[in-house]
């Protein structure tokens, strides 16, 4: 495959490499499972829901002296306590969390597809895996997903002071690879993080994974490419010629 004056991809995991948002909603649906089981006549789906809202509402701060595992613990504690009329326990709310926890990591790989394409573009890019989030959550997944070997390096964002968008990460990216902004391309489904990131750092191009068909709003950044899929990506890599 030609570079075109392309020396590195720039990748994030979630949503963009493997399918965490489905990974998830498997792993609600079992929590719903254990929920019916434990609990009579309750609302299982409305749980798991409340849950899924503070999740993405979740602001972690490791120096506060409490664990992800903890943070989580009690986002199903209090979505139990705001469900019921009563306390059902922490203990429960242990369970549901490590139950979503452990069937979120089963259900996280890469796709053959997305593995081939890995291996091929391996062979003429440096790539490189760049992935917000708590340091522990993270590195956990990649441990599940099995994929570290597939790049030059990984980072992650909550390994260092700062995380995508800001330009500090991304600088300490080239700096790994040992290349200029303009070498790069930033592939990634967040606009706000993957694709502004990219394009305060001085990145060849963006490219947007969509696969939720959503329309960017007036004010949106506005990525240089927008794909459905990352197996779409060699179709960018074309143009870039």
């Amino acid at each position: 495959m030609e570079k075109g004056g392309i020396s590195a991809i720039l990748f994030d995991l979630d949503n963009t490499l493997v399918d965490t948002a489905g990974a998830g909603q498997l792993a609600l649906h079992k929590v719903c499972e254990l929920l019916r089981s434990k609990l009579k006549d309750t609302n299982s789906s409305d749980i798991c829901k409340r849950f899924a809202h503070k999740l993405r509402e979740e602001r972690f701060d490791p120096s506060a002296g409490i664990t992800i595992d903890d943070v989580r613990i009690n986002h199903w504690h209090e979505a139990l306590q705001e469900a019921q009329s009563v306390d059902p326990g922490r203990a429960l709310a242990s369970d549901c969390y490590y139950t979503w926890k452990t069937t979120r990591l089963q259900a996280l790989a890469l796709s053959p597809e997305v593995l081939a394409l890995l291996q091929e573009l391996k062979h003429s890019f440096k790539l490189l895996l760049l992935t917000n989030g708590d340091a522990q959550t993270q590195r956990g997944k990649l441990e599940a997903v099995r994929c570290e070997g597939l790049f030059s390096a990984v980072v992650v964002g909550g390994e260092h002071t700062e995380q995508k968008p800001a330009v500090s990460i991304f600088t300490h990216c080239f700096k790994l690879l040992g290349v200029k902004p303009q070498e790069c391309i930033m592939v990634g489904d967040s606009l706000d993080t993957d694709i502004q990131g990219g394009i305060d750092a001085g990145v060849r191009a963006t490219v947007w994974i969509n696969n939720s068909k959503d329309v960017l709003l007036e004010n949106s950044v506005i990525p240089d490419y927008t794909i459905s899929s990352v197996l779409d990506l060699p179709d960018v890599l074309a143009k870039l010629k």
